[in-house]
């Protein structure tokens, strides 16, 4: 896999220790919210990412490009392949048991996604240096070893779980209030790491 360099852990980061309540290899990880336009399997038009719990500091997540993730006819959006890395990528946070946000999101395009097309994205954390996590990602189309169809880096900045609370919109976090089954906070989250 290869990495922007601006991307890359800076000198001094180091892996962080897979938490001991993550998930083990191959067991499915659950969407973090059932309307998660990247995970969430009740959003009506999208991705429904199925994310696998990999070895050591990786996941594996697929999708399966609909006709509502088009861009050019029949070729899926690059705006809504990005999403899906950084849904993916994303995952990673679980397996340290920090939840965080994105910060930045790189994406290089190598071949077109045609709709209908399922996407492998095998991602894994490649460095942390205090709240910053460095990840990066591959998008295998049609196998987990077929071609390239895209890769990215990310960079993600751990945050305490009230930060949803405090920048959400107020409707939506009631109606998690009232329907509390509507997320999944994984017990690996520390909320004040």
């Amino acid at each position: 896999m290869t990495r922007p360099p601006s991307l890359a852990p800076p000198e001094g980061a180091v892996l962080p220790e897979r938490h001991h309540q993550a998930p083990a290899p191959g067991q499915p990880m659950a969407s973090h919210y059932r309307l998660c336009f990247g995970c969430g399997p009740d959003h009506p038009t999208g991705l429904h990412i199925r994310v696998e719990a990999g070895e050591g500091l990786s996941v594996v997540g697929r999708f399966t490009v609909t006709h509502d993730h088009q861009g050019a006819p029949g070729l899926a959006h690059g705006g809504v392949l990005s999403l899906a890395f950084d849904e993916v990528l994303g995952y990673l946070t679980v397996l340290i048991g920090r939840p965080a946000v994105t910060a930045r999101l790189q994406t290089s395009f190598t071949r077109p996604v045609p709709v209908g097309s399922t996407l492998y994205i095998a991602a894994h954390v490649t460095g942390m240096s205090r709240r910053k996590l460095y990840t990066m990602a591959d998008g295998r189309l049609n196998a987990p070893n077929g071609p390239i169809g895209a890769s990215a880096s990310a960079l993600f900045v751990t945050v305490p779980l009230e930060h949803f609370v405090q920048h959400g919109r107020r409707e939506d976090i009631d109606r998690v209030v009232a329907d509390p089954d509507s997320v999944t906070i994984s017990s690996t989250f520390e909320v004040n790491p």
